[in-house]
């Protein structure tokens, strides 16, 4: 057992005991003549606050997937170390993680925006129990907020995709708005788009939920299919739609299609689950991209030996001529913060003639071989092949921005190669090293 996972077993055995989770309330069936309900299939959900209508489903897949102790650590990692350790210890109890996906009147937010359709999901014998909460009518928006309100207190741990930026805060400011009901309290919130973004992105180009289960979650072979899904940039129209007495056929789609989004979610999970779990990176089957994306995220979280043997993967199984510069500078940069200086030496080798990082290299060199290797000489000489780089690549350069950062970086290298010079003559004032014979280019 590791030590952080002896760690997470310790505070599970510190946890109070708690009686079981409640079950959600019971539904009654619809009257004759709501015709909306029984086309979702839905219930009536009553509370204090008025009624809603109410979807249930549990499905086989995705399976339950037994959250990482390793994988949490990187996924929620603070630099508040109390927080921290609030959050991990919410985040080892995997019967408080509820997945969350909204579909509103506009894409856009703002307090004139509405969550009409609120899906959530967690695991559940050994699948994914899924409820939706529908409001027929504006009416119905507190009972919607109340009943989800019950739901986050007894599952405070939010999984959502891009929840952060756009499903909470709307949420947040909708429960604000109705002055009587308070908005549930986190205790941690993991959005999955940026760790997806950062492992996928370099390869798919998007990092849209569809286009992950696709690439990335073999949707069929989970028996997923989504060729009558609906477009999510009309999802706002359709409701209006039904609002003003329209055909309300189209919301069984809108739905399906969050149900969809809700599955998708758990299984994206379980998939960066897996990777971020594994303690040495097995490159079998995974593409050269995304091991290099992986190790941008890993080094970004702290786990830089995990970060250096991707990126040295990506850079064996064969990456993009556009990216390997990248990978080799990125490589460079964890070696050096590693403290293994000749490996990092080596590789600004192979990029001090590269047109992009060629500049970057130089002065890396530079520093090395003054601070490191105490050649003065070999340090003047990257020195002024920099500034001469510098140079060139900006001699066409209308940008007043990379003029700017370029007239800023050759007074970085002319302060260096005077004060190298100056080290390496004390006594003769005026004096120079012998020029580099090396190209410019």
């Amino acid at each position: 057992m590791s030590p952080l996972d002896d760690k997470f077993s310790l505070l599970a055995a510190l946890r109070p005991a708690r009686s079981a989770l409640s079950r959600p309330a019971s539904l009654r069936p619809p009257d004759r003549e709501d015709s909306l309900a029984h086309l979702l299939g839905a219930g009536v959900a009553s509370n204090q606050f008025g009624e809603h209508l109410a979807i249930r489903n549990w499905f086989s897949t995705p399976e339950f997937t037994e959250p990482a102790a390793v994988a949490l650590e990187l996924l929620s990692r603070t630099r508040d170390a109390a927080l921290s350790l609030h959050m991990r210890f919410a985040l080892a109890d995997s019967s408080r993680w509820l997945f969350l996906d909204t579909e509103t009147t506009g894409l856009a937010g703002g307090t004139g925006t509405y969550p009409f359709l609120v899906g959530i999901a967690w695991w559940d014998a050994g699948g994914l129990q899924v409820e939706q909460f529908f409001m027929r009518d504006f009416s119905e928006e507190h009972s919607l907020l109340h009943e989800l309100a019950a739901r986050l207190a007894e599952r405070s741990v939010l999984v959502t995709f891009n929840g952060k930026t756009f499903d909470w805060p709307l949420l947040e400011n909708r429960f604000a708005m109705t002055r009587s009901i308070p908005t549930p309290r986190l205790a941690a919130h993991l959005d999955l788009l940026h760790p997806a973004r950062a492992l996928w992105k370099l390869r798919l180009g998007s990092v849209r939920l569809v286009e992950l289960e696709r690439q990335v979650l073999d949707a069929q072979r989970l028996g997923w299919h989504r060729e009558d899904d609906i477009t999510s940039a009309l999802i706002p129209q359709y409701y209006f739609d039904y609002l003003r007495g329209g055909s309300s056929d189209p919301l069984v789609g809108v739905v399906r299609h969050n149900q969809m989004d809700l599955r998708g979610l758990a299984a994206l999970f379980g998939k960066i689950n897996s990777i971020l779990a594994t303690s040495d990176t097995d490159c079998n089957g995974i593409d050269s991209l995304d091991l290099f994306g992986l190790s941008r995220f890993l080094e970004r979280r702290g786990d830089r030996d995990r970060a250096q043997v991707a990126c040295t993967q990506a850079l064996q199984l064969g990456l993009p001529a556009e990216i390997r510069p990248r990978a080799r500078r990125e490589l460079a940069l964890l070696a050096k913060r590693r403290g293994d200086f000749k490996a990092a030496a080596a590789l600004w080798h192979e990029l001090a003639a590269d047109p992009q990082d060629g500049v970057f290299a130089c002065e890396q060199l530079a520093i090395h071989y003054e601070r490191r290797d105490r050649d003065l000489t070999r340090a003047v000489e990257f020195a002024r092949l920099g500034l001469a780089k510098l140079k060139r690549s900006c001699a066409h350069s209308r940008d007043p921005y990379v003029a700017s950062r370029a007239s800023r970086l050759a007074e970085k290298f002319v302060s260096r190669i005077s004060r190298l010079e100056s080290r390496a003559k004390p006594g003769k004032s005026g004096a120079s090293l012998p020029v580099f014979k090396g190209s410019v280019e």
